[in-house]
């Protein structure tokens, strides 16, 4: 990254080419620790006050300072980017940087490992090209890259556009890319030829792509997985076995859990531990010993104990993983996608190894596919997994042949729902209406004709990156680069990346207006419903309510919310306990307001005594701990 004098400089407005350049470092940091990849970074500085490389003698490589040498980014790197770059006041040769390093050598602490496996080695340079040059290391450059196999990356503040006939300097600026002020300087336009000469001179096929904008980076990278064989055996009876191999080729994908723990103040993962206490439900919360309890399931009243043995006894044991073929099925007969399950699918090739293993699948597939049939399947993972049953889709394409593998349900899974009809008698809609709602439907349909009358997507949900993953990770980030400080907003790209397509608003503008006009809404002052007895749900609540609508005499209203105390005493269970005295404090309460006290006083005058029979003195004690006392 340039970090030199001409990269703080900004036209009103407008942020400088040093703001933008590290917005987009910090985003691709980013993108690679949020990803979880292997890829390792470097980080050089150029243009610095002071010259910190291994390269630095005899007055050579001057003003550049490496601020990270190769390894996997982490956050430490970004609260650096955040704090420690910043800009300065010198220059560096930005033709000559990559040859600087022969980039990898400098970047590893002098050697490369050669032992290390790697897919690819590439620089990505940030400047604004607004420094001095030697072009005469040009070609020397160019092969040093080359030799090592190294790809480059430009990134600047301004567009690059090939020269139009007839175009000047003036009719080319884009106002939306800050840097290009009044237009591009000498040294720019220079240094900008020297890019293109050495873009087009590097292996790569079109090589003036790898020239961006600051503008490019807006998102997180994509969780990158890749994909894990899992070999197994097809079979269909107990004499047909053909070797396969299945792939997860969609999945339900979640964050690592590394993501969701959070540091102590020391920032040592090891210094959160967790630690798990059992108590009794009782008032002074007895601890016990993990070994002296066992798992439970509450019903009604009652718990029920449930056992390892009798956990072990209800577990389903098979012998392991299988892919086992258990019949066939008409596609169009029982398999509704509304009904596929799990988180899932599975594509299932033959073993690459196995000639007769391909011919026997295929054989099957292309029946599958000729008679429109899908095979139904069960499938364990392995010996603890439960198994599943699901059907076996063939798919062929130009180029392989595959079954998808996706889970069926089964008829505990389904559920059926009875909906009453949308036919109304009080309100039947006219043909305006119906008119009006079918052009409001049409309006928003999210396809529309290109030039040759073909229909393609508004809104594409596959190109956009999951956006509960992204917020997640922004959130990360400013955590801990500004930790203490309330989350910001956000981000305007991901807000509109959700937002309804503009083209889709204008369509549907003039139909609203229509159907505004056919469904006239009248407001309508929706009756309160009266209480009409204490319930169990809420029965303080209730009694207030009642005692208010002096519908019913205030002795029949006290006689039902004694009954309910009565009730909720049954269960002794501290619960129960705390929302009977929630019930007598009402009690009391309206007794003082409506000064009748004859009713509160002889219910719990009754109550009192019957404590010691009833085994209720824990509830008693709460109750002489909320200060209830007796009327005198």
């Amino acid at each position: 990254m340039d970090v030199g004098l001409t990269m703080s400089n900004s036209a009103p407005g407008e942020e400088s080419s040093f703001e933008l350049a590290k917005k987009v470092i910090q985003k691709f940091v980013q993108r690679q620790v949020f990803s979880e990849t292997k890829i390792e970074l470097a980080l050089v500085l150029f243009g610095t006050d002071s010259t910190d490389n291994p390269l630095s003698q005899d007055g050579q490589y001057q003003n550049i300072r490496v601020h990270r040498h190769l390894r996997i980014p982490d956050c430490e790197l970004l609260i650096e980017i955040e704090n420690q770059v910043q800009p300065e006041s010198k220059e560096g040769d930005c033709i000559l940087l990559p040859n600087s390093f022969h980039c990898i050598q400098y970047t590893s602490n002098g050697t490369f490992p050669r032992g290390k496996k790697y897919d690819c080695l590439n620089i990505a340079l940030l400047t604004d090209l607004n420094t001095q040059t030697n072009e005469e290391s040009l070609e020397v450059i160019i092969n040093n890259l080359t030799q090592s196999g190294i790809t480059m990356q430009f990134f600047l503040p301004f567009p690059v556009e090939e020269d139009k006939e007839g175009q000047g300097d003036s009719e080319r600026r884009d106002p939306g890319h800050p840097g290009t002020g009044k237009g591009l300087s000498r040294e720019q336009k220079k240094n900008m030829e020297l890019v293109k000469e050495m873009m087009l001179s590097l292996d790569v096929e079109d090589g003036l792509d790898e020239i961006h904008t600051f503008r490019l980076l807006c998102m997180f990278k994509r969780v990158e997985r890749r994909p894990v064989a899992w070999p197994c055996q097809l079979t269909i009876g107990s004499s047909l076995s053909i070797r396969i191999v299945g792939y997860k080729a969609v999945t339900d994908e979640k964050p690592k859990k590394m993501w969701i723990t959070v540091d102590a103040q020391s920032h040592q993962k090891d210094d959160v531990k967790r630690e798990t206490v059992y108590c009794l439900d009782d008032d002074n919360e007895t601890e016990v010993q993990k070994d002296d309890i066992i798992q439970g399931f509450r019903y009604g009243s009652d718990i029920v104990p449930f056992s390892k043995v009798d956990q072990e006894q209800m577990k389903y044991k098979h012998d392991g993983k299988c892919f086992a073929v258990l019949g066939f099925t008409k596609q169009s007969a029982v398999i509704h996608r509304h009904q596929f399950m799990g988180s899932q699918i599975l594509k299932i090739f033959a073993a690459r190894d196995d000639e007769h293993a391909g011919v026997a699948l295929s054989a099957l597939i292309r029946a599958l596919n000729e008679l429109q049939m899908v095979a139904i399947v069960r499938y364990a993972y392995n010996r603890t997994s439960n198994p599943q049953v699901g059907a076996a889709f063939p798919c062929i394409k130009q180029d392989s042949e595959c079954l998808m593998y996706v889970q069926l349900p089964f008829m505990e899974d389904l559920r059926h729902f009875t909906f009453p009809s949308l036919e109304n008698k009080k309100f039947t809609p006219s043909d305006a209406q119906l008119s009006a709602v079918d052009s409001l439907i049409d309006s928003m349909m999210l396809v529309e004709e290109d030039e040759n009358g073909e229909q393609r997507d508004l809104f594409k949900p596959h190109r956009i990156p999951n956006p509960a993953f992204q917020r997640h990770f922004q959130c990360l980030h400013h955590r801990a680069v500004s930790p203490g400080t309330p989350l910001p907003p956000i981000e305007p790209w991901l807000k509109a990346a959700l937002d309804r397509p503009e083209v889709i608003t204008e369509r549907c503008q003039d139909p609203l207006d229509v159907l505004k006009r056919k469904f006239p809404l009248t407001e309508v002052e929706k009756k309160k419903k009266l209480k009409t007895s204490v319930g169990s749900v809420d029965p303080a609540r209730d009694f207030r309510a009642l005692i208010k609508q002096k519908i019913l005499p205030f002795g029949e209203v006290c006689q039902q919310l004694t009954h309910r105390i009565e009730q909720l005493l049954s269960n002794k269970n501290t619960q129960y306990y705390m929302k009977s005295i929630t019930c007598i404090q009402a009690f009391r309460e309206q007794s003082v307001k409506l000064a009748n006290a004859e009713h509160y006083n002889s219910y719990l005058q009754s109550l009192k005594g019957s404590i010691p029979n009833r085994g209720l003195e824990v509830f008693w004690e709460l109750l002489v701990q909320g200060m209830i006392c007796l009327f005198t």
